[in-house]
C-alpha cells in the first residue's frame, strides 16, 4: 500500500471516528438488553420496553444488533420497510415515535443466512450507530444476542460503555444459571445492571381466572437477590404477546391492557425510575470517568479481596484510555462487612480482584460498586492498563472462602 493510500485510510478512519462521537453524544442514555440463553423472550422485552419508553413521551431508539437472528423488523411489522437517506445518513424506520434500526432491514432477503466472523460484526454494529441518523434521543435500547458474545462486547466498547443493562430470563433454573454469568459479564464491564426481568412468569386462563406456573415462577427474583441486582419485575405468558409478534404489530398498540402489556408498561416505569434514582445518587456511569480499587499483596493483585496489604486506587478516562491519577492506601482491620462502606466512601465505582465471597460481591453491588475477579499474575497498574487497551483477562474467581 503506498504512502498516499494509507493517508487515505487514516483520514477515512478519523472522519469514521468523528461520525461515532456526534451520533453517541446525541443519545443520553444507552441501554443493552442482554439474556443469558435464547428462547426468553429478550427480543419481546426489548421492543415493548423502547415502545412504552416512547408512548410515555421520551424519544427513543431501538437498535436491533443480532447480526444472525434480526427479529425486531419482523415484531414490529417492518419487513420490507424502505430507508430513506438525508445528507448521507440513514434515517431510521419508524412505528409512531420510536425510531427502529436493525440489519434485517438492510438485507434484500429476509431469509438470508449472514456468516461473519468478530470483525464484521463489530464493523457492522460501528455503521448501525455512526450511520443512522438517530438525532437526539433519551434513551437508545440495544436488542443483544442471546449470550454473551461479539456483539454485546462491541456495543459496550463503541458506544464508550452503556449506561445500563435489562437482563431477560425465564423462571426455570436452566435458564436463571445463564442469567448469572451474564450479570458477572456486566461487572467485568463495568456495565450497571439495571434489573432483571423474568419473562414467561406464569400463565392466567383468560376464561377461569386460575394461574398456572408453567416455568415455575419465583427463580429470576432469587437470582437477583442473591447476586445483589435489583428486580424489576414478571411478565406472563399471554397468547396475545405472541398473535402481536406474528402479526407485526406491537403488542402496546394492540393489548396494552392485557396482563403482559400491563407489566410491560410497568417496567418501562422501572426502568426509567431505577436510572433516575441512579443519577440522584451518583451511582450512575457519568462521561468516561471512573475509579477503580485494586487489593494489592506486594506488587500483585491479591488472591484474596479481604486479606489484601493495602489498595491502589486509579481514576481513568476510558475515553482517552489513560490513567490520570493513581495512590495507594493500608487496608483496614479485616471486619466482616467493613470493606465495601470502606471503599464506597473513596469513590470506588469497580473493584478488581484475584478472589472474593460472594457475600462481599452482593455488598458492594448494594454500595453501588462493580466488581471484577479472577485477575491474576500482574500489578494493579498492569491490569487497569489491559482493561483499558481491551486486553483484560479474567479467570474463575479464585477466592475458597
Amino acid at each position: 500500500m503506498s504512502s498516499a493510500d494509507e493517508n487515505e485510510k487514516t483520514v477515512e478512519a478519523a472522519r469514521a471516528e468523528a461520525r461515532l462521537k456526534e451520533r453517541i453524544s446525541g443519545i443520553k442514555r444507552k441501554l443493552i438488553v442482554l439474556s443469558g440463553k435464547g428462547g426468553v423472550g429478550k427480543s419481546t422485552v426489548a421492543a415493548n420496553l423502547a415502545l412504552s419508553l416512547a408512548r410515555s413521551g421520551l424519544a427513543v431508539g431501538l437498535l436491533d444488533i443480532d447480526m444472525h437472528r434480526p427479529t425486531i423488523p419482523v415484531m414490529l411489522g417492518l419487513t420490507g420497510a424502505e430507508l430513506s437517506q438525508t445528507e448521507g445518513a440513514i434515517n431510521p424506520a419508524r412505528v409512531g415515535d420510536l425510531k427502529v434500526m436493525s440489519l434485517g432491514l438492510l438485507l434484500a432477503d429476509r431469509d438470508q443466512a449472514v456468516v461473519w466472523r468478530g470483525p464484521l460484526k463489530h464493523s457492522a454494529i460501528r455503521q448501525l450507530v455512526s450511520d443512522v441518523a438517530w438525532g437526539e434521543l433519551d434513551f437508545l435500547v440495544i436488542d443483544s444476542p442471546p449470550g454473551t458474545g461479539d456483539e454485546a462486547l462491541s456495543a459496550v466498547q463503541l458506544l464508550g460503555g452503556a449506561d445500563g443493562a435489562i437482563i431477560v430470563t425465564t423462571p426455570q433454573q436452566v435458564a436463571v444459571a445463564d442469567v448469572r454469568r451474564c450479570i458477572t459479564f456486566c461487572r467485568m464491564l463495568s456495565l450497571p445492571v439495571v434489573g432483571v426481568v423474568e419473562n414467561m412468569s406464569g400463565f392466567v386462563c383468560p376464561h377461569c381466572g386460575r394461574r398456572v406456573d408453567i416455568f415455575k415462577s419465583g427463580g429470576g427474583r432469587e437470582m437477583a437477590e442473591n447476586m445483589g441486582v435489583p428486580f424489576i419485575t414478571s411478565v406472563p405468558l399471554d397468547p396475545a404477546v405472541v398473535e402481536a409478534a406474528d402479526e407485526g404489530r406491537p403488542l402496546m398498540d394492540v393489548a396494552c391492557d392485557g396482563a403482559a402489556g400491563r407489566a410491560f408498561a410497568e417496567v418501562a416505569q422501572k426502568v426509567k425510575m431505577l436510572m433516575d434514582d441512579a443519577k440522584a445518587s451518583g451511582s450512575e456511569r457519568t462521561g468516561t470517568t471512573m475509579k477503580i480499587a485494586v487489593p494489592v499483596s506486594g506488587r500483585q493483585v491479591s488472591a484474596h479481596f479481604g486479606h489484601a496489604d493495602k489498595f491502589e486506587f486509579l481514576e481513568v478516562d476510558a475515553d482517552r484510555g489513560e490513567i490520570v491519577a493513581q495512590h495507594g492506601e493500608e487496608a483496614p482491620p479485616h471486619q466482616p462487612g467493613l470493606l465495601p462502606e470502606w471503599l464506597k466512601e473513596r469513590g470506588a465505582d469497580v473493584v478488581f480482584a484475584g478472589g472474593m465471597g460472594q457475600r462481599a460481591v452482593n455488598l458492594l453491588a448494594e454500595k453501588g460498586i462493580r466488581v471484577v475477579t479472577g485477575i491474576s499474575g500482574t500489578s494493579a497498574e498492569g491490569a487497569v492498563k489491559a482493561y483499558l487497551e481491551g486486553n483484560l483477562e479474567s479467570g474463575e474467581n479464585i477466592c475458597d472462602h
